[in-house]
């Protein structure tokens, strides 16, 4: 289970990053034309069923600067959403035009089979804080060790509903972007509940010894997502 509480039965999802790198002369009105355009293509094709996007709050070494996160109920939306001539058009037109470069990773996992669980919808999720993580696992560990970490990390998410309203996590299965095995997504309440988590004793102990013998490489990143409407589209 990937999800802050376990009372009902768990539903696949499929979750997919996009992370931008924008041109460092990116003016307001850029940015905005670009966050927009990619915010409506969730209104021109069917499949997308919760998104969220934003500016990355801090630096870091991948030198990225916005995020987009998508969630599909099944692959195929998936597959045909990197197929749609709308999003190419977008992808093309109002986003690649402003960055020189982009990430993305896809995963299947799994949340509450639960209408505002899936769809991530009302109150809980009206705003906070989108964190997202990226891992390489060393070669070779891609099996029980990997999911021993992971299910350390989920053990403690689950133990943090007051910060956390829903995380998940899985096998990036992207053919064009292996440069990270696993990806991670948490929806935290408030940026307060993300710094608490981040900088707690217990975040950093499972990290040390669970992730960092078997690591190769790791990407962390959040930003905020301001308040939206509640209404499930």
């Amino acid at each position: 289970m990937t999800e802050t509480q376990t009372s009902l039965l768990p539903r696949k999802v499929v979750e997919h990053v996009c992370l931008l790198k924008a041109k460092d002369e990116l003016s307001e009105e850029e940015e905005n034309d670009m966050l927009d355009h990619l915010y409506t293509t969730q209104y021109q094709m069917g499949g997308v069923v919760a998104i969220s996007l934003g500016r990355i709050s801090d630096p870091n070494p991948e030198h990225l600067t916005h995020a987009l996160y998508m969630r599909f109920q099944r692959k195929e939306s998936l597959d045909k959403f990197y197929a749609n001539p709308f999003y190419l058009k977008v992808l093309k037109e109002h986003v690649m035009t402003y960055c020189h470069g982009l990430i993305n990773v896809d995963y299947e996992s799994e949340v509450e089979d639960e209408i505002l669980s899936i769809f991530r919808k009302g109150e809980d999720f009206n705003q906070g804080v989108e964190f997202v993580l990226l891992i390489l696992f060393n070669d070779g560990v891609l099996g029980n060790l990997a999911e021993h970490a992971l299910a350390s990390l989920a053990s403690l998410m689950l133990g943090s509903p007051s910060l956390i309203v829903q995380f998940t996590h899985g096998l990036n299965f992207n053919p064009s972007s292996k440069e990270y095995t696993h990806g991670v997504v948490v929806r935290f309440r408030s940026v307060e509940a993300f710094e608490i988590f981040i900088d707690s004793k217990e975040y950093k102990d499972v990290w040390l010894s669970e992730f960092d013998p078997i690591v190769q490489k790791s990407l962390s990143l959040h930003y905020s997502v301001d308040p939206v409407g509640t209404e499930i589209m």
